[in-house]
């Protein structure tokens, strides 16, 4: 394992070497490293265009690690990988992408997962965006998250984005069935001239299904931000959307939250604030020792945990 694959997987999947149980580790459009174990299997396409996930039943207590690591200048690609989740089963699944980009030349990931969780089934799922590199050329990810849960299911999304991604468009649709249940927290944070979309398009299908999304969101220098959350109650639901953001410099964010109502017993709460850091949080800190630099990252560290 080379130093900058090293770097990467420990950026956006926590490892330092390899994982335990199943993982499948792609490198610049090639797997280089594949482990399934008796209860989860993990297949390649046959187009090469990524793989399937398939977690039997009533699996309790493992996980799934995908990392992908784009660390050539100028390479392009479009993955789909799509996740069967068994009924009854308990499982976290780690992605993200790395992007290291040396050169003049603009790397891009594209990719598209696809979820199907079973009835009563529980996912934790955790997607990190990194980039880095001295090259000029552009870090860019688009990730599509498609979610279709049955009756009784759960799934918490952590998506999380802070370091060096230059574009992104964060597409993230989801169907949920009888007494199903979302919860999704995003962090992200923008810098220089990046710019970010966040799509959330939520439908709550079935009775007793709920909904809570929340996205905080740090925006510096030149850099913009655009939130759009859609919430759509289609029988007794409850639904919650919420954005905070802070905002600095000369960077402009713009934050859209829509609930649509298709059914009487539905329960909808949208949320939204934009602001910059008081100044008397900062005072407070500096009459500790901060020098100002510090605490304002500690204040932005604090409000992005």
């Amino acid at each position: 394992m080379d130093k900058i694959l090293e770097t990467l997987l420990e950026k956006v999947a926590d490892l330092h070497g390899v994982p335990s149980g199943a993982y499948n580790i792609r490198e610049n459009g090639k797997a280089v490293g594949r482990n399934t174990t008796a209860n989860i299997d993990i297949v390649s396409r046959k187009d090469g265009s990524g793989i399937d996930v398939h977690v039997k039943p009533g699996t309790k207590n493992e996980s799934v690690h995908i990392p992908v690591i784009l660390s050539q200048t100028g390479f392009t690609e479009l993955v789909n990988n799509d996740f069967y989740i068994g009924d009854g089963a308990d499982v976290t699944i780690v992605a993200g992408c790395g992007i290291h980009n040396g050169g003049s030349a603009a790397s891009r990931h594209d990719g598209i997962h696809r979820f199907f969780i079973g009835k009563n089934a529980k996912l934790k799922y955790v997607e990190k965006h990194y980039g880095e590199g001295d090259g000029n050329g552009e870090r860019i990810m688009n990730p599509r998250t498609e979610i279709t849960m049955e009756e009784g299911s759960y799934m918490e999304m952590e998506s999380v984005q802070i370091k060096g991604i230059d574009s992104t468009k964060r597409e993230t649709i989801a169907h949920l069935g009888a007494n199903a249940r979302l919860v999704v927290q995003e962090r992200l944070m923008t810098h220089g001239n990046q710019t970010a979309e966040s799509d959330f398009d939520v439908s709550m299908d079935g009775e007793n299904s709920s909904a809570n999304i929340v996205s905080r969101s740090v925006a510096r220098d030149h850099s913009y931000q655009k939130f759009f959350s859609n919430l759509q109650g289609n029988n007794l639901c409850a639904g919650h959307t919420e954005c905070d953001a802070i905002i600095m410099d000369d960077a402009k964010i713009s934050s859209i939250p829509e609930i649509t109502a298709n059914h009487p017993d539905a329960a909808l709460i949208h949320e939204a604030a934009i602001g910059k850091i008081a100044g008397e949080q900062i005072i407070k800190l500096m009459t500790l020792g901060l020098t100002e630099a510090e605490a304002e990252a500690q204040i932005v560290n604090g409000f992005l945990k």
